[in-house]
């Protein structure tokens, strides 16, 4: 049985790696020595019973403290334990990172959390009403511009069953007989016919000629371009709405104040994926809603007349038109312009499984890229810092160096401030700030133009306020994102209406953990039963601390990620079953379907 087991402690992990290893030093082992060892001990199986949580993760967190169960209508403490006198003297918890090369279990997991998310909001279900199956919705591609000529694997006709392993015989590279040498004398032709996985692909044909800056220019300001498309797309469904007579929707806000809104909106799902050169690019579900103007947050269809065209329509629209300029930068002072490229791809979504692209194909391709990050590149790191940036950049290295040394580079420094000795002192107040006076109603001394205690609003004013002047150095984040190739959003967003939660999907999988050992008792017209409503009345409180990262040795390493791998088959050979007999026996489902 394969496992997930990391032997080798990550260079690029923080924390003290993948495994601790803390064996006393007179036991002489290797990892299955170390793992015989912890099997042959007499509370084997209650350890693995408490690190099941985070059995399958490869760089578990370990907690110390203790863990409080106590009265919820008294406060009283009912029971009191601590992790002295659990296995290893610790709590394992799950690391939940979401990418694969990281922790290929927790990524699973986050893989699956997505999928259901993004499925839920095509089809309902999760708490979405099922009426979102007849939304006109869209599989819609954003792609990056060209900077600068790569080589690719052009494919016009697929003949292939599976697209993961095509094997269709591909188009020349860059055939193109009229060019001959880039202005730095290297060929600005290619008449190869690259296979899947060759290694040169998304590689530029001349370095010096790609314009590595504007690209991670681009990935910085990826997410203010999808923001704007977003809303010129909702524009463009206002403006048809008016024009069909379909008045606008009074709605009331959270101020109590009354609002007239359009009666169509987006609700959208996007995940973000790097290609081989380094560029982003977005995958994006779109859904067209109605609004409600006794529940705005009520997911309702959109007016009668609105269809998947005009979805179509207006994302093409939104994505010819919106491009827009970077503030100045001292490299270029005129900025770089940011816009969509050429290649666009929008395909209509079938809920009824009748079409080309259905809600489960989307799904389950938009999950897949949530778990993904730079491997596509060949790059995988950590933020970097000045001790660690020479490792990777080099202004002279490959394609992916290059990018790197552009992220620190650009994201310098831009201003350079006098001494504080030599500036000149303002004797002027602070803004928002006056001289320190007493508050007579409360006495509370304060500097503070109004006092915080007795005027809420101010106070609250006054945290809403930004921390950094709207001035500071809009490319600073780029050294931050230099490990991410100047890309630092999230890899997958969506609307607030488009579907369910992430913390609603974990939260419900951990109450199931912890009821599936019990019978399940169905609630009755008189209440739920009288155990949950016991249980419910109890609450755990802990004071846990952090007390490492990883397995103490290899060997528990094996034996957790072995056992999680085994729960993993299993889980996959029951589903598997469980389609086939759904598949087999039509009849069986029928009620159930009605």
């Amino acid at each position: 049985m394969a496992s997930t087991l990391d032997l080798t402690p990550r260079t690029s992990a923080r924390g003290v790696g993948s495994n601790a290893d803390t064996i006393p030093p007179i036991y002489t082992y290797t990892a299955a020595g170390s793992a015989f060892e912890r099997a042959t001990r007499p509370d084997y199986f209650g350890w693995l019973e408490h690190i099941r949580a985070a059995a399958g993760c490869t760089r578990p967190i370990r907690l110390a403290g203790q863990l409080l169960t106590v009265d919820a209508s008294t406060g009283r403490v009912l029971e009191q334990r601590h992790t002295d006198a659990m296995p290893d003297a610790a709590i394992y918890t799950a690391c939940g990172n979401r990418r694969a090369t990281v922790c290929p279990s927790c990524a699973q997991t986050y893989q699956r959390d997505a999928f259901q998310l993004l499925r839920a909001g095509l089809v309902g279900g999760k708490g979405i009403p099922d009426t979102v199956a007849q939304h006109p919705a869209v599989f819609a591609t954003f792609t990056a511009p060209s900077f600068g000529t790569v080589h690719a694997r052009v494919v016009k006709r697929h003949t292939c069953r599976n697209r993961k392993r095509c094997d269709c015989r591909a188009e020349p590279c860059h055939p193109r007989r009229d060019a001959g040498l880039c202005p730095h004398g290297r060929p600005a032709v290619c008449w190869a016919r690259h296979e899947a996985g060759d290694a040169v692909l998304g590689q530029p044909l001349c370095l010096d000629c790609y314009d590595h800056d504007h690209q991670v220019i681009w990935n910085l300001f990826s997410g203010e371009l999808w923001h704007r498309t977003k809303q010129a797309a909702e524009r463009w469904l206002a403006k048809l709405a008016r024009r069909r007579g379909i008045p606008r929707v009074e709605v009331v806000t959270a101020s109590g104040k009354t609002r007239k809104v359009p009666p169509v909106r987006l609700s959208p799902g996007k995940v973000a994926e790097l290609q081989a050169r380094g560029a982003v690019h977005f995958h994006a579900i779109a859904r067209l809603d109605g609004v409600d103007g006794l529940d705005p947050d009520a997911v309702v269809p959109p007016p009668a007349g609105f269809t998947v065209d005009d979805l179509l329509d207006a994302l093409r629209h939104a994505a010819a038109q919106i491009a827009f300029h970077t503030p100045a930068h001292p490299d270029r002072p005129e900025g770089w312009p940011i816009a969509w490229g050429d290649q666009l791809d929008l395909e209509p979504i079938a809920t009824d499984g009748t079409g080309e692209v259905t809600d489960g194909m989307v799904a389950g391709y938009l999950a897949k890229y949530a778990t993904k990050s730079t491997e596509a590149t060949g790059h995988t790191s950590t933020r970097l810092t000045a001790d660690t940036i020479d490792d990777y950049a080099d202004a002279d290295g490959d394609h992916t160096a290059r990018l790197i040394d552009a992220c620190w580079r650009i994201g310098r420094p831009t201003g350079t401030p006098a001494p504080l000795s030599e500036r000149p002192h303002d004797h002027r107040p602070t803004p928002g700030f006056v001289d320190r006076w007493e508050c007579p109603d409360c006495g509370t001394h304060t500097r503070y133009a109004a006092c915080p205690v007795c005027v809420a609003q101010r106070q609250a004013a006054l945290d809403t306020e930004p921390t950094k002047p709207g001035t500071s150095n809009p490319y600073a984040r780029l050294r931050r994102w230099a490990h991410m190739l100047g890309y630092g959003g999230h890899f997958l967003t969506k609307g607030r209406r488009y579907s369910v939660t992430f913390q609603l999907l974990r939260d419900t999988r951990v109450a199931y953990r912890r009821h599936e050992h019990q019978d399940h008792e169905q609630p009755t017209a008189g209440g739920p039963p009288v155990n949950s409503v016991a249980e419910e009345a109890t609450l755990i409180v802990g004071t846990l601390t952090f007390a490492g990262v990883g397995w103490h040795t290899t060997g528990d390493a094996l034996l957790a990620n072995t056992a999680a791998v085994m729960a993993r088959e299993r889980r996959t050979t029951g589903r598997e079953e469980l389609a086939h007999e759904l598949a087999t026996t039509p009849a069986a489902v029928a009620p159930a379907a009605a």
